[in-house]
């Protein structure tokens, strides 16, 4: 037999009942312990992302300047941070190691087969090497996963960051947000599921589509390409995965990851 729903003043009563309960123990000198906000759902059916997706979690962009980060990653950044570009002034990626040379991953939604496309590496406040302007053309492009690969005309003096499947407790993704110069925002790791990867607390904005989640090693987890963060803190970012990709992938093979 089914149940009714209380009615309506029992639910006003229940409510009345817990706040004198409340105010009971505020005049005893008792605190009530604070709500723990537990993890945001993950896993779920993702939507197709758009490259104007926002993605900022809580009420102000937690962003440090590449050169000016002193974190809980900062070995990681400091060993990827130079392999991170500018594409077309709306897109971050990185210079990755690969058996058939290295090569710039991406968001798939950012561009498209075939196209050439502008590449800025060492866009930065205080800049510690030599800006490289270099164009570059698009051999691989999908949605599902959501990456691209793109050759350079020219490659920079810096060492390509690696492939990893491992993930560590914290994160962190180097991007060029709004198209400005490259900033890092570190947060936590949630869980990897459906070929994504999640995680919270980690600010993006437009322009950091296709910018790499970076392990503590430095190592290149996936690729950042949409969330639903707010500015209330609630919601979780994600991103394709390097399994995912690699498996996508006719450039890219098993062997370059690096790390399982």
């Amino acid at each position: 037999m089914a149940t009714r729903p209380p009615a309506p003043f029992l639910t006003l009563w229940g409510r009345i009942l817990a706040g004198t309960v409340l105010l009971g123990l505020a005049a005893c000198g008792k605190t009530v312990p604070a709500v723990v906000p537990e993890d945001p759902p993950v896993c779920g059916t993702p939507t197709v992302p758009e490259v104007g997706s926002q993605s900022q979690c809580g009420p102000t962009p937690d962003f440090t300047p590449v050169n000016s980060y002193q974190g809980a990653l900062v070995d990681a950044v400091q060993v990827s941070e130079d392999a991170v570009v500018l594409i077309e002034g709306r897109c971050t990626g990185t210079l990755i190691e690969a058996s058939a040379g290295p090569v710039v991953v991406t968001a798939g939604h950012c561009v498209g087969v075939g196209d050439r496309v502008l590449l800025v590496f060492n866009f930065e406040d205080a800049p510690d090497g030599d800006p490289l302007v270099t164009e570059g053309t698009v051999i691989e492009q999908a949605l599902e996963p959501d990456y691209a690969l793109i050759t350079l005309d020219k490659l920079p003096a810096v060492t390509p960051v690696l492939l990893s499947t491992v993930a560590s407790e914290q994160l962190a993704i180097i991007q060029h947000p709004r198209g400005k110069p490259k900033v890092v925002a570190e947060g936590r790791y949630l869980d990897s599921c459906n070929r994504l990867v999640y995680y919270s607390d980690l600010d993006t904005l437009v322009g950091s589509s296709g910018a790499g989640v970076l392990n503590r090693q430095g190592h290149l987890l996936g690729i950042h390409t949409d969330g639903d963060c707010d500015e209330t803190g609630r919601g979780s970012n994600r991103g394709w995965t390097v399994d995912a990709i690699v498996e996508a992938s006719e450039y890219l093979q098993p062997a370059d990851i690096v790390e399982r």
